[in-house]
């Protein structure tokens, strides 16, 4: 439960976005072709994760999916 409690915690949720954000540029700016476009799309999950404040790994480690449950 540690690590959903980390990651619905304001660093945890900024590391999601930051994350998100890092991969849409990477599959833009550095991948070419559609192995860019798939980790842009990829990097959509973490980024809107950490906008809507929910935690899409934590039921695989037995937490809650809405972090407002963890609280």
């Amino acid at each position: 439960m540690g690590f959903a409690r980390f990651m619905s915690s304001l660093v945890g949720r900024l590391l999601r976005i930051v994350a998100g954000i890092a991969l849409i540029v990477v599959g833009l700016a550095v991948v070419r072709g559609t192995g860019g476009i798939i980790l842009a799309i990829v990097g959509l999950v973490p980024l809107v994760a950490g906008i809507s404040h929910v935690c899409v790994f934590a039921p695989l480690f037995g937490g809650p999916f809405f972090a407002k449950d963890i609280k």
